[in-house]
């Protein structure tokens, strides 16, 4: 089967989309970007390509039929088997880099211990791991590096204390540690993890187990069937750097636009706030980029503004827009600047204010700040279809609507679930776009030369 991929590497995450030769979105693939470029794109161009597969696999199982309205809870449950045996692969290498990194660290006499407190550590890691990608189970994030971290922390203190060992010395270990794992790329694992995912999702599923032969067959006839990489485009905030040639590389600016216009066809004016910087783009009804504004020398109205919030908070990002949205007043917020921003928020603070109507004045500011780079890039025009990052935070939708609908009256606003990929979408069908572009100029040749 040909595919057609687009990867976008941002400042904080890098996001990857495969479509098929009819422009379906096959599978979406998200991985945090690291300083290695080339294996976040790699990463994330492997989560997509796994997320393909379970879209096939609905598919197929959907024309057999043979789950009698249960697909969805099968894949669900397969889904997190999977992911389990992801994550057990990673955490026993993570357990055996951390052991060799103890020889190095320069514990002296303590590193015997601290390697029996590692047995320990990553014993009860390995009993917890179930837990994690249990229905409904909570989890810091779904990158290995939070997940792991989150659980080596909480589990590390007790540990080190029976054990009579520091705790810092189990924190360097991790820390020397997890940037090996992270960076490595397990793609050759998938088969193998989906196969034995398969397995697990039958035991607590045993109502399945009647069907297992029907349900087995499709799942493998798709894993047996090769998704043939036919072009890849890379665009994004790093996008310099990834390993591509020229001509697999395309703007931010065109991309967002491009993949903007995918989603909704009848957009004419995108806002992407993304972790670096915003952008305010006008796109014609084909999706052609007609002019842009962005900040790119300051990091104000953007995700890194709300991350620097949020670590003042000591909150998580996530937590901050369904803070702000329990807020009673909005706290009118003076300066967008992020190196103020926390002198600001302590000040309110101390004045008294609620943190809920802070941080609802500070998305209100956020908003504010991309308004402006809205105007300069030529204002909003219907329809305007809001991406990025910020635009899954429910307090600063809220304002953007509330703004829009003050200085422009009532337009249709689209905001997708998905919109963090909408770069990579617009990458992927740049990419579909370049090879049936070769296709027709062939053809051409072709009927020249006869």
């Amino acid at each position: 089967m040909k595919t057609f991929i687009g990867i976008d590497l941002g400042s904080t995450t890098t996001k990857a989309v495969v479509i098929d030769e009819a422009r379906t979105v096959l599978g979406r693939g998200i991985t945090n970007s690291r300083s290695n470029y080339d294996t976040a794109a790699a990463i994330a161009k492997q989560e997509a390509l796994v997320a393909a597969r379970f879209h096939l696999f609905r598919a197929e199982l959907s024309k057999k039929n043979v789950l009698d309205g249960g697909l969805q809870a099968f894949l669900e449950q397969l889904e997190r088997d999977f992911r389990l045996e992801q994550y057990l692969e990673q955490l026993a290498d993570l357990d055996q880099v951390c052991r060799r990194n103890v020889a190095s660290a320069k514990f002296g006499d303590a590193a015997d211990g601290v390697s029996k407190a590692l047995v320990t550590l990553f014993a009860l890691l390995q009993q917890d791991a179930a837990a994690l990608f249990a229905p409904g189970a909570k989890r810091k994030s779904d990158f290995f590096r939070d997940i792991a971290g989150a659980q080596y922390l909480a589990l590390g203190e007790p540990v080190a204390k029976d054990a009579g060992v520091r705790y810092d010395q189990l924190l360097n270990v991790f820390d020397r540690s997890i940037i090996e794992v992270e960076n490595r790329v397990y793609g050759e694992s998938t088969s193998r993890h989906l196969l034995a995912a398969l397995e697990r999702t039958y035991r607590a599923l045993p109502e399945t187990l009647a069907q297992k032969d029907r349900i087995s067959a499709p799942i493998k006839g798709v894993l047996d069937t090769a998704l043939e990489e036919t072009y890849v485009i890379g665009t994004g905030y790093g996008r310099a750097r990834l390993p591509f040639s020229k001509e697999h590389v395309r703007s931010e600016i065109l991309c967002h636009g491009l993949g903007a216009h995918v989603m909704y066809p009848n957009t004419a004016t995108v806002l992407d706030i993304g972790g670096q910087d915003t952008k305010a783009i006008q796109v014609d009804p084909h999706g052609i980029v007609e002019s842009f504004q962005m900040n790119d020398r300051c990091a104000a109205g953007c995700g890194r503004y709300l991350g620097y919030i949020a670590d003042e908070m000591n909150m998580g990002l996530h937590e901050l827009g369904p803070l702000a949205m329990k807020a009673t007043k909005t706290v009118r917020i003076n300066s967008t600047c992020t190196v103020f921003a926390g002198a600001e928020l302590r000040d309110r603070l101390a004045l008294g204010e609620k943190r809920e109507d802070i941080m609802a004045g500070l998305h209100r500011a956020i908003v504010l700040r991309a308004m402006s780079i809205l105007a300069r890039s030529g204002g909003i025009r219907n329809e305007f279809t809001f991406t990025g990052g910020v635009a899954k935070n429910e307090a600063a939708v809220k304002a953007l609507r509330n703004l829009v609908t003050e200085n422009y009256g009532a337009m249709t606003l689209n905001i997708n679930p998905d919109s963090i990929y909408t770069g990579a979408l617009g990458g992927a069908t740049f990419a579909w776009r370049a090879v049936m572009e070769e296709g027709r100029s062939a053809e051409h040749r072709e009927k020249v030369a006869a």
